[in-house]
């Protein structure tokens, strides 16, 4: 799984002209599944999101996580983030899980991170969505959770 990360003063998402999530400070999650994916990638990258210190403490550092200043998350599912571009000009999205498969774990992972006690907005699976956002930083950091390997990088 795949989560790119970003840090927002505030973000909303809409369909069909109406505002379906939307959120204050915290972070936009913009949530990839593959097909190999399982419950165990959606809990791990739940838990390393919600755990994540991308905001600014006192010595203006990443000091402080989305507890520390009561932020928000926004989630919105985005099978793009599985696009492999290496070869030709149109995406591949074979590794990119079907619709079916992904949105079972795109609910868990939705899940687990409420159950950190993260007040959490949502877009709506599988449609055509508007996403507003004011990137704070800007910060953006994609983390990916492959089967034996974690890891977090910035982009």
């Amino acid at each position: 799984m795949r989560a790119l990360v970003q840090r927002v003063a505030r973000a909303s998402v809409t369909v069909d002209d109406a505002v379906v999530g939307a959120i204050g400070r915290g972070y936009l999650v913009l949530l990839g599944v593959r097909t190999t994916d399982t419950a165990a990638e959606a809990d791990w990258l739940a838990d390393k999101v919600v755990g994540l210190r991308l905001f600014g403490g006192a010595t203006g550092h990443f000091d402080l996580g989305l507890a520390d200043v009561g932020g928000e998350v926004l989630v919105v599912s985005q099978f793009t983030l599985y696009g492999d571009t290496r070869k030709g000009r149109r995406p591949d999205f074979t590794r990119a899980a079907r619709p079916e498969a992904a949105e079972g774990l795109y609910e868990r992972f939705v899940a687990r991170v409420r159950g950190h006690g993260v007040n959490v907005a949502t877009g709506v699976f599988g449609a055509m969505m508007a996403v507003e956002l004011v990137n704070d930083g800007p910060v953006t950091v994609m983390v990916e959770r492959e089967p034996g390997r974690d890891r977090a990088r910035t982009c």
